[in-house]
């Protein structure tokens, strides 16, 4: 175990690697063809009125190729499902379900780097994490490949890394998802609205930090409508909502499409779960050694605790793969087994000023449901390295909801901004 030196990952609670060697640095997606993402899907049926399309595109924002693929079959973006969100900068293929089109509109689309194609049907759109895996193709360049490095952290992902939510879930350049989820939760949706649209960030350009910190210090909203440059949608327009209906911040943060909004909330409960299984790894260490009070989660969803007498057996049904540790992230009316990481929680929360009812309270804002959720605190996967000279390509799998920098970042130990 190794503590990160990077203030970013600090402050997203990713404080460790699992791996102890020195990094072999490096930047990721220098092209789009170094991050390739290749969806593994459910099984797929013949009949019913969804669509399933395999979907591959390159240098698309999920979000914007959806609703451009929407706006070239005239339709509503909201009737396009997918499983899983997958990365801009990359070449990425998935699974989309489209309800109502058949195959013939689809052949009719046409759109620079990206590709559509029928795939067969389904009688329900695909839902978030309704695939079976994501197989990954990454190339690290400009890295220090040393073997005597390499071998060592290929072992530890074999055996089981920390399974933190990644940078991109919180925002790489501007990471603000979180905390304006945590606004959100205390119910101060000026703080909310005005911390989105106005707190700044070294990655982005000059006149995009100066328009946001000049909003924050004059707060009209006339005058940074004027400032903020185009192509900042989302904030120009809750900064016209505002001026149109003075102190609506609640009605201003509706301005966000629903599913972006929803993210800023589960953002937050991703931050919980990252400090959480920090603060695990600095009393325990081990993610696979099970001390009293973890929380046991097993392959058919169920749970039990870790005491002084069971913890030998633990072990055992987790060498055995038959269930991991788990952290429990709070949700609305969570009711979970207690166990330490619920206590750990508790004290999370409380230092936040959020309690677990300001979850439900959440959900009628954004009308989402937010429950509560175990997650494994390890991710482990059997991945085969190639080193060409300064070059690394990493080659593996993984379940929905990992991430693939969480695996990069322990082989890179880079500033997290040369893995975006």
């Amino acid at each position: 175990m190794r503590e990160s030196p990077y203030p970013l990952e600090q402050l997203l609670g990713m404080r460790f690697y699992g791996s102890d060697t020195p990094g072999i640095g490096g930047r990721l997606r220098s092209c789009a063809e170094d991050f390739i993402v290749e969806e593994i899907p459910g099984s797929t049926g013949t009949d019913g009125r969804f669509l399933i399309c395999r979907l591959t595109k390159k240098d698309w924002d999920q979000q914007r190729a959806v609703k451009e693929i929407a706006k070239r079959l005239g339709i509503s973006y909201k009737r396009i499902g997918f499983a899983g969100t997958k990365d801009k900068h990359a070449i990425t293929s998935q699974l989309v379900s489209i309800e109502g089109i058949t195959e013939e509109e689809i052949e009719r689309v046409r759109i620079r780097d990206i590709t559509i194609e029928p795939v067969g049907r389904a009688t329900s759109p695909l839902a978030l994490g309704s695939h079976a895996a994501n197989r990954f193709t990454i190339t690290i360049r400009e890295a220090r490949a040393d073997p005597e490095n390499l071998a060592p952290v290929t072992a530890a992902c074999r055996s089981g890394i920390p399974n933190y939510y990644g940078i991109q879930r919180f925002g790489a350049i501007r990471p603000v998802s979180h905390t304006t989820g945590a606004y959100i939760l205390k119910g101060d949706y000026e703080a909310a609205v005005c911390h989105y649209i106005g707190a700044a960030f070294p990655g982005e350009p000059d006149t995009v930090r100066e328009a946001r910190t000049s909003f924050l210090q004059h707060r009209d909203p006339l005058q940074s409508i004027r400032e903020l440059p185009l192509h900042l949608n989302y904030e120009r327009s809750m900064l016209h909502h505002i001026a149109t209906n003075p102190g609506d911040y609640g009605g201003a943060l509706r301005i966000l499409p629903p599913k972006i909004l929803s993210l800023m909330v589960s953002a937050y409960q991703s931050l919980l779960f990252n400090r959480a299984l920090s603060l695990r790894m600095a009393e325990a260490g081990s993610l696979s050694e099970p001390v009293p009070g973890d929380r046991l989660l097993f392959l058919n969803g169920k749970e039990d605790r870790v005491s002084d007498e069971n913890a030998g057996n633990a072990k055992v049904q987790i060498m055995r793969g038959r269930c991991r540790i788990a952290i429990r992230v709070p949700g609305c009316h969570d009711v979970a087994l207690p166990c330490a990481d619920t206590t750990a929680m508790e004290l999370l929360l409380s230092e936040d000023g959020i309690t677990r009812s300001d979850f439900c309270v959440a959900s009628d804002l954004v009308h989402a449901r937010f429950d509560g959720a175990s997650r494994p605190v390890a991710l482990a996967t059997d991945i085969t390295t190639i080193s060409e000279g300064d070059q690394v390509t990493l080659s593996f799998s993984l379940e929905p909801g990992q991430y693939a920098t969480t695996v990069c970042r322990e082989y890179m130990k880079a500033d997290p901004l040369a893995m975006i």
